[in-house]
């Protein structure tokens, strides 16, 4: 079982509530969410489309504001944490600008900083080789792989060493080999890095197979409908997807996911 050794509480959200207001009417995106993400813990978001997965990592990353309730970001306003630099964010797609080289897209966010163009250099030849890109720093986005964009936008995330990595689906259209082998990578660079990771995904082996804590959300207005924190150990090869322990953790989700929707 992955112990954690410290409880240091990196995002606290309590009976936080957003609305948004169309011209339909109210939308009711999340609904008294209360949780507590520690310092190094790997959490997974599942749930519907439109349960207000991507909806809270967004809130974390000062990209919405919530209606109600409260929430901080290493003990800061999610604002404040955002001007402190304190998360990377990786998106469904890649972002990458296809005009500039991979080495000058992870160094966008440093340049904007004011590094030194020296400390560009180390830290993009850092976190290159921290997604296993060395040497590729000099290709355009077009002659990567879909995998590798992946990789070069979760390097750029890491650049500038926030604390925090907020992950949204970043490997949703990646065929499964692909997807299987990017896990194994993001793990080992969870591992070395200790990051604290928010991840979004709507694949029940993805979340169980990453997570220290899973977070089953169900449908609009999004809620937590039950958290579970995973039993398997902090190695994780990919074929402990056959073992007990994991399908007894993912039939969990499952059947989470399928309570979820029977709260409406």
């Amino acid at each position: 079982m992955y112990d954690m050794k410290e409880q240091t509480a990196v995002v606290e959200a309590r009976n936080l509530n957003l609305t948004f207001e169309t011209n339909d009417g109210p939308v009711h995106a999340l609904k008294d969410i209360n949780l507590t993400i520690n310092k190094g813990d790997f959490v997974s978001f599942i749930g519907p489309s439109g349960c207000g997965k991507t909806t809270f990592l967004r809130v974390m990353a000062a990209l919405e504001q919530p209606t109600g309730g409260s929430i901080s970001v290493n003990g800061m306003t999610p604002d404040e944490a955002r001007r402190n630099r304190a998360y990377g964010y990786v998106f469904q797609a890649a972002g990458l600008y296809p005009w500039r080289t991979i080495a000058k897209n992870i160094k966008l966010p440093l340049e904007i900083m004011g590094y030194s163009k020296a400390e560009q250099e180390r830290r993009v030849n850092q976190v290159l080789e921290l997604v296993e890109l060395s040497g590729f720093g000099g290709k355009f986005p077009w002659q990567l792989s879909g995998g590798m964009q992946q990789r070069a936008s979760i390097a750029r995330a890491l650049a500038f060493d926030a604390d925090i990595l907020l992950m949204d689906e970043p490997f949703g259209a990646l065929d499964e080999i692909v997807r299987d082998h990017l896990n194994e990578q993001l793990l080992k660079l969870w591992a070395r890095t200790n990051k604290t990771i928010g991840f979004v995904t709507h694949s029940i082996p993805e979340a169980v197979y990453l997570s220290t804590k899973i977070v089953v959300m169900s449908p609009r207005p999004g809620r937590i409908h039950d958290v579970i924190d995973s039993t398997l150990p902090k190695e994780r090869p990919l074929d402990i997807r056959d073992s007990p322990e994991f399908i007894e953790i993912a039939h969990r989700v499952r059947e989470g996911l399928r309570a979820g929707h029977g709260d409406d």
